[in-house]
């Protein structure tokens, strides 16, 4: 199959059974014997580790975003030089097939010729006013109508900071004050979600930030995840005290993690019955599970929505909403108070509105299933036949993996995992060109840009390094 990169007119085209496909393991096993014979350049990081050894100096830890700098896996970060469609290029010429996509916002493909054009266009007219403008407007109506939940949205500039206002709106709606968070589920690094957090903070093994006064986290409560009468308990012992449960609907940030059938359900009825509100994290999940997110997939409708990411195509950009009795708390229109000076920018604007205009195109949505089903199945096959014990799974563009025999239903479900085996894999990968999250805690993404060739490539790769480990 040809590339979808820089052809999305070819998407409408396309029509994809949402049942993945397997490659086969006599294919495979082909495959891996005449890719083993054929000689590669020396894998090398002599530029990466010159340039981080400087950045060390420079910044904390070399990086200014802590799972970057590869502390769970070992070995050199890479120093990366370019991007396009689904490869990247580091500062020494290695190639990569990237399955990080910026941490999910590469959603199609990196660098995309018609996401640049338009950048460059409005580049011309200035990259920030300070005040409205008519971009704002566009990619508002676009969200609004896409994501269930939302009937109004204000645009920031971070998942962080659209998490943050989230639960500031929370509080303020309902007059309570304490929240719910799930182990291992991460929100950001406002004080007070840095209480069991995924993601970073799960990768490098770091306890509650220091730094977080004990009163920012007091009114943090939390539950395993898929535990609901953890739930349960917890609103029983805190009675019209909790304003709301705040969620990643599928967990992205302690691995890839989906929800129990009933789970979401359950979580649903159990705030309407308490009063209090429901706030999806779509942070990862908005615009990539479906075209209105995991809510309209699951068919689930929260109370408040926070999205990134993908609808800032590249750049910095988040944004909340909900329903509009909620919003209209926000100021000016109501005493709610929260700013952000670059906040709707036009380039982020930009970059969003046609990142969207791709993802409607007919198609798109069972590509993303198609070839994350084909690399997620293949890796796990590889994993089985050369006898690891291994797990995982994918919804769309969304994947993960962890070593073990599973399930796995929560963070401590997810700790299980052989986390020295994945460093070996991680390392492995990456000598074999391809780009994976420098963490077991953390989901892989897929892009339009992939093509059943770097799927093919990468179970390729997988099973070569799984037999090495």
């Amino acid at each position: 199959m040809a590339s979808v990169s820089g052809v999305s007119s070819s998407l409408s085209l396309l029509s994809f059974s949402s049942k993945p496909s397997r490659l086969s393991t006599r294919r495979v096993s082909t495959v891996v014997r005449n890719a083993i014979s054929v000689e590669k350049k020396p894998f090398t990081l002599e530029k990466s580790e010159e340039i981080f050894n400087a950045a060390k100096e420079l910044m904390p830890g070399g990086v200014n975003s802590p799972v970057r700098a590869f502390k769970s896996v070992g070995g050199q970060p890479i120093v990366f030089d370019s991007v396009k469609g689904s490869r990247m290029w580091d500062v020494d010429g290695n190639e990569y097939i990237d399955y990080v996509g910026s941490w999910g916002p590469a959603i199609i493909g990196h660098a995309d010729d018609k996401v640049n054009a338009a950048l460059i266009e409005t580049l011309k007219k200035g990259t920030s006013f300070g005040a409205p403008c008519l971009l704002e407007n566009v990619l508002a109506e676009m969200v609004i109508s896409a994501v269930p939940s939302i009937e109004m949205v204000r645009f920031v500039n971070s998942g962080t900071e659209a998490c943050m206002g989230a639960l500031r709106l929370a509080r303020a709606f309902t007059g309570r004050q304490k929240v719910i968070k799930f182990e291992g589920c991460y929100h950001g690094h406002a004080d007070s979600f840095l209480v069991k957090a995924g993601s970073g903070v799960a990768t490098l093994g770091l306890p509650d930030s220091p730094g977080v006064p004990k009163a920012a986290t007091s009114d943090t409560l939390t539950s395993p995840y898929n535990d609901i009468e953890t739930v349960k308990n917890l609103f029983d012992a805190h009675k019209d005290e909790i304003a709301a449960i705040i969620l990643e609907p599928v967990v992205g940030n302690s691995g890839f993690i989906t929800p129990k059938p009933e789970f979401l359900t359950a979580v649903r009825e159990i705030t309407k019955q308490n009063g209090a509100l429901l706030i999806f994290d779509e942070v990862m999940t908005g615009f990539r599970l479906a075209y209105g997110g995991a809510q309209e997939y699951f068919g689930m409708t929260p109370d408040l929505t926070t999205l990134g990411k993908i609808i800032g195509g590249g750049l910095p950009v988040g944004a909340y909403g909900g329903r509009r009795e909620i919003m209209e708390m926000v100021a000016p229109a109501g005493p709610m108070y929260q700013a952000g000076t670059l906040s709707g920018n036009p380039l982020a604007m930009t970059a969003g509105i046609h990142t969207l205009r791709r993802l409607m195109e007919p198609g798109s949505y069972d590509y993303l299933d198609k070839i994350t089903g084909e690399l997620i199945h293949g890796i796990l096959d590889a994993g089985k036949r050369s006898g690891h014990e291994i797990c995982g799974g994918h919804i769309r563009g969304m994947f993960g993996f962890f070593f073990t025999n599973g399930p796995v239903n929560n963070f401590e479900d997810a700790k299980k995992s052989d986390t020295s085996k994945f460093a070996k894999f991680h390392r492995g990968m990456l000598e074999e060109g391809v780009y994976l999250a420098p963490s077991q805690y953390e989901a892989g993404f897929t892009s339009l840009a992939h093509t059943s060739k770097d799927i093919e490539q990468t179970v390729v790769a997988a099973e070569k390094v799984l037999r090495r480990i």
